[in-house]
């Protein structure tokens, strides 16, 4: 391990490319009618922000305090994904403000990046569900489809040069996957986005999400290599 990354790693305290079609909302019989208007793939930031607080789409409305659409500057070239939001999450309005999004903001700072950040340094985080599920529940799957294409649009908008999901859901929603973190982790996966004039490839780094590193511990260093990695592929992403 080098200076550098030794430095990082007392801060934090701590393969094969698949190509991957971009995550779309499958058709959900759960008799549902789907958000009215204009699909999300039209929007831009404001519309889709103020369109991801009014969805009744499924019964997480019913629910929720509040949306939560997403943290971090627009112009900001990494994107992490996590899951859902907790309790507090759903009391402000904004991803990762517990205990886990202190962690979170540990791990970034300590690789040099931030959600206040922008460029090369900033981080936008967002949800694959934008209301909490009752209790901290997992996601369901009708859930996770119906909120699909607001992901998708964040990520076309932004155009990240790296996304980093963090836990399980949020990574087999993104991926298309029922794979699990240990064999999803460690390599580089890829998501495509449609973009006027062809499809936007965006690297995908899989890691454990920083509820779960709260609960155990010695996976931390585990998050730290996944961490490298993105850092790793962020640079080669960026001379490309």
């Amino acid at each position: 391990m080098n200076t550098d990354n030794t430095r990082l790693w007392h801060a934090l305290g701590l393969g094969p490319l698949w190509r991957v079609r971009a995550a779309t909302a499958a058709p959900v019989d759960d008799g549902v009618a789907a958000p009215a208007g204009a699909g999300p793939e039209l929007l831009d930031w404001a519309d889709l922000e103020a369109a991801v607080a009014a969805c009744t789409a499924c019964a997480l409305h019913e629910t929720r305090t509040q949306t939560v659409f997403g943290v971090g500057r627009r112009t900001a070239r990494w994107m992490f994904i996590g899951e859902a939001p907790g309790a507090e999450e759903d009391a402000r309005g904004e991803p990762f403000v517990g205990q886990a999004g202190r962690l979170l903001d540990n791990m970034l700072a300590a690789a040099g990046l931030g959600r206040e950040r922008d460029g090369d340094e900033g981080v936008y985080i967002a949800n694959v569900l934008k209301c909490r599920p009752p209790g901290n529940r997992n996601p369901e799957a009708p859930e996770v489809a119906r909120c699909a294409p607001f992901l998708q649009r964040q990520i076309a908008l932004l155009r990240p040069r790296i996304i980093v999901v963090m836990g399980r859901f949020a990574a087999q929603a993104l991926l298309s996957t029922d794979a699990t973190i240990a064999s999803l982790r460690g390599r580089v996966h890829e998501v495509g986005v449609s973009q006027a004039g062809g499809t936007l490839r965006i690297p995908v780094i899989v890691t454990y999400h920083p509820a779960y590193l709260l609960r155990n511990l010695a996976d931390k260093a585990k998050a730290w290599d996944d961490l490298l990695l993105a850092r790793d592929t962020y640079a080669l992403a960026a001379s490309g």
